[in-house]
This record gives structure tokens, sequence and C-alpha cells, in this order.
């Protein structure tokens, strides 16, 4: 079966919120991977309220780190956990959010991630996002996928290690430019979603929406990445 597995930095709902509910139903995603997602004052229900409104509900428990997964109707949630990251002194506290999830018989363990400006950082929640992500997925017999906000390019090293455990699904079915950041004059890739290899990408790149509301929603675009998985 095919399904949409997306990614996108909501940057706090601190924008255009009407925008970026209107990007993310355009997004049509089954799962989609978000950070930055409120997680101050009255955090679950603003949460609620912006996947109710673009047709999605949480999947994730806990709000460590601004993670979260959403999910669609065509998808249900077998399981869902939260972790809490290596601390590095000074630096803010990451999280990686994971649901395991079915459509049609196929299963999907899905993490978003947000990774820290950080260098050492990076790699080593990278690391260990891949090492929680496959140990969810191997309980419960289901393809790897992750999403997240990188905070650097393909060339750099948290990237490359997660393109060599997993493959880099823009690199492989690329849609458009694949720029992410900033959203307004983009000119860099920093967000992405990677996918265990028994995944086949049939494409991966931004959303159909109209650029007044990719300007206003956010300052990252989002990811989607069409994967087809099982028979």
């Amino acid at each position: 079966m095919t399904i949409r597995v997306a990614t996108y930095n909501l940057h706090g709902l601190r924008d255009d919120v009407p925008a970026l509910t209107r990007v993310i139903t355009a997004m049509r995603a089954d799962v989609l991977c978000v950070q930055e997602a409120p997680r101050f004052i009255r955090w679950r229900a603003r949460r609620r309220a912006l996947a109710a409104a673009a047709g999605l509900r949480p999947a994730t428990p806990g709000r460590l780190g601004g993670v979260a997964v959403l999910t669609g109707p065509r998808v249900s949630v077998l399981h869902a956990e939260s972790h809490a990251l290596r601390a590095f002194f000074g630096l803010e506290r990451r999280g990686l959010a994971i649901a395991v999830v079915e459509a049609e018989g196929t299963r999907l363990a899905v993490g978003s991630l947000h990774l820290d400006l950080n260098d050492p950082a990076r790699v080593h929640h990278a690391a260990e996002a891949v090492a929680l992500v496959e140990r969810a997925a191997t309980r419960l017999d289901a393809t790897v996928v992750l999403g997240g906000d990188i905070n650097e390019q393909d060339h750099q090293p948290a990237w490359r290690y997660l393109a060599g455990r997993l493959a880099d699904c823009y690199a492989v079915a690329p849609k458009g430019d694949g720029l992410t950041f900033p959203a307004r004059r983009p000119s860099a890739r920093i967000d992405g979603v990677f996918a265990a290899h028994d995944a086949r990408v049939v494409s991966c790149g931004g959303a159909d929406a109209p650029m007044a509301d990719l300007d206003a929603a956010s300052d990252h675009l989002p990811v989607i990445a069409e994967l087809r998985v099982g028979l």
C-alpha cells in the first residue's frame, strides 16, 4: 500500500494558524511528524484543536522537546511512546515521539525528531533516535520512518548518519527543489523524512499549498514522502 508520511516544524503556532491549518490539510498526510508543537499553556488543547481542524488527531503522549506524531483517519495507532534524549549541559532538552501505526495490515514505526543547533548533540541524538525507533519497530514488526527538523544539511555528520542507516526520501525520489528553510526565501534543506530500505519511496517533496499560506504558516516548509510498503 501507499502511505504519506510528512514532517513539519510548526514554529510554536506563533505565525498564521489558519494558514498553517490549510497547509496541513493540503498535505493529506496519513502520518505527520511535527516539531515545535505547543508545549506550555494549554498545550494539549492547542495540539488537539490544530490536529482536528486539519482532520488529524494526536497519537503520541507528552510534550518534551515539542515533538509529536499526528495521524489521519486511514491509520490506527497500535502503540505510542515519548523519550527524553540525552541531556547536554547548557542546551535545550530534546525529545523523541514515536507512534507505531497500521494501515491495511502494513505497520510503520514513525519517529518525530528535532535536533539541536549544537554539532555534537545533533550527532548523538540522531544515533539515539534511530536506535529507539528501531527498537519499537522490532517489537511490533514495523517499518522504520523518521521525520524531523535536522538543523543541518545533507553533507553534515548527523544527516549523513541518518542517510546511512535509512534512506533519505528526497534524495531517492525528489519532487521540487527540496528546500525547507526559511519558508519565505528557502535556501537550505534542513528538514527530512528518512525510511527503512524495505519501503519504496515513490516521491518526496513539498506541499501542494498556496505560496501565501506556506509563507505565513511557519518559518519552515513541510516535507511529504509517499512510501509504498508491503505488498
